[in-house]
């Protein structure tokens, strides 16, 4: 069948719910398409999140693929546990709880297909207690782990306005935070700030509505969220790693949802030419139509690397 075909039928047997829609799933199917003619395929999976791009994928590989997927949420490793006990018990997929930062430490092998999202699942942001939301009022938390680290809430209170600033600057990209950051610390002085209601309204009361249909703290609690959980670092240190650990010919598929990580990427894949070269020209958007039924795929970006075949040096997989 050609890949059309496939790719229609893949994707309505996977049939997503619009609330767990995977973003851009389509353009990522079409990315591992080429790789379609091996006779077995190794994917890791580096964010599983809910699965809905390991779905989509089982469903197009079928029987030849074997996958191991990541994730540090620990809901994230019951969920691929659970759903997908079939394929667990019959050694055909691994579930590995950690950050895909540790991706070398488990010693997992090579593997024909590799991919990383990089947003945060709609359940994490549908859940209060999870902080991740300025539309559900929670816990200032915003870590990806649970298990430990400092949370939004810690930063928010301890930090000094000048760092505050340079946070919001540096990583929410807002140029001017300085009104929304004076008030913070002046405020936390008589009660510290504990809930993602007490920030979010802090925000809307200074800053205002000032762009349509984007709610003022969004850019605030990113980046909390990329300060919380270090995710610039993480992907500037990992993804050399995930890039060797391709066999010849492989790709990696990684989305992106924030300007710097898609930076990052670019210029990693750019920049590395005795590991490969990136697969399009330009970033790979996603289609108005989806932006339109799924709003958290309007900033997403899709970018493919694909392992040069110079360098044969396989080694038995580990499973």
């Amino acid at each position: 069948m050609q890949m059309e075909e496939v790719l229609t039928k893949v994707l309505q047997e996977v049939a997503f719910s619009p609330e767990h829609e995977p973003v851009m799933v389509r353009e990522i199917l079409e990315a591992f398409w080429p790789l379609m003619d091996r006779p077995s395929v190794r994917l890791f999976d580096g964010t599983f999140g809910r699965g809905g791009h390991f779905r989509a994928l089982s469903t197009m590989f079928g029987n030849k693929l074997q996958s191991v997927v990541m994730d540090q949420d620990a809901e994230a490793i019951r969920h691929a546990e659970e759903s997908f006990r079939p394929l667990v018990e019959d050694k055909r997929l691994r579930v590995v709880k950690g950050n895909f930062s540790e991706f070398s430490e488990h010693d997992l092998g090579l593997f024909d297909i590799m991919m990383l999202d990089l947003g945060v699942s709609s359940p994490q942001l549908d859940t209060a207690d999870r902080g991740f939301s300025f539309y559900h009022d929670g816990p200032l938390d915003m870590r990806m782990n649970q298990d430990g680290g400092v949370t939004a809430e810690t930063i928010l209170n301890t930090a000094t306005e000048d760092e505050l600033n340079r946070l919001f600057q540096d990583l929410g990209e807002i140029r001017r935070p300085y009104r929304v950051v004076r008030a913070v610390v002046h405020d936390r002085k008589t009660k510290a700030f504990q809930s993602t209601k007490e920030l979010a309204g802090l925000i809307e009361r200074v800053d205002g509505w000032r762009v349509k249909g984007q709610h003022p703290a969004t850019q605030y609690f990113m980046a909390l969220r990329l300060a919380v959980n270090n995710e610039l670092g993480v992907v500037e240190t990992a993804l050399p790693d995930l890039m060797k650990a391709l066999k010849p010919g492989g790709r990696l598929a990684v989305l992106t949802f924030h300007s710097l990580e898609d930076r990052i990427v670019k210029n990693i894949f750019r920049n590395s030419p005795n590991e490969g070269k990136p697969v399009n020209k330009k970033v790979i958007v996603p289609t108005q139509e989806e932006c339109k039924r799924n709003s958290r795929a309007r900033s997403a970006k899709l970018r493919i690397f694909e392992r040069g075949v110079q360098d044969e040096q396989d080694r038995p997989a580990a499973f």
